[in-house]
């Protein structure tokens, strides 16, 4: 398995979903609700979302090698326009963003954000 992009997208599904089982497991030992707030949505629009980023930027090595900081930041605009679209409206609906709301996307998104980050400086280091 020598392709960067399926060894990445391996490796992000089972962070992922490891990260997912904990996190359900928490709220479980809380005795709190386990799939409110759009969790099952959450992980899976993150985990797209860096597999799309991460795709893309692979795709685009060559013809854009140069410009590849720009789009990884490119990319994490869009996964905040994605929040925005997707989740803040929701979240917002009781005019107050809990502790768990915040939770339910920022841990997918930082996770996906440290994965993807490495991955692609690992990668992009080898390039040179």
């Amino acid at each position: 398995m020598n392709n960067p992009f399926i060894r990445f997208a391996i490796k992000a599904t089972l962070v992922l979903v490891v990260a997912f089982g904990i996190h359900i497991a928490i709220l479980a030992i809380l005795q709190l609700p386990l799939f409110e707030n759009r969790i099952v949505l959450s992980y899976v629009v993150n985990l797209a979302l860096v597999m799309i980023i991460f795709g893309l930027l692979y795709l685009s090595k060559n013809k854009y090698k140069d410009q590849l900081g720009f789009l990884f930041i490119a990319g994490s605009f869009l996964k905040f326009a994605v929040f925005f679209i997707v989740f803040y409206p929701f979240f917002k609906l009781d005019n107050h963003i809990s502790k768990l709301e915040f939770a339910t996307f920022f841990v997918p998104y930082v996770l996906g954000l440290i994965l993807e980050t490495i991955s692609l400086g690992k990668w992009l280091n080898k390039l040179n």
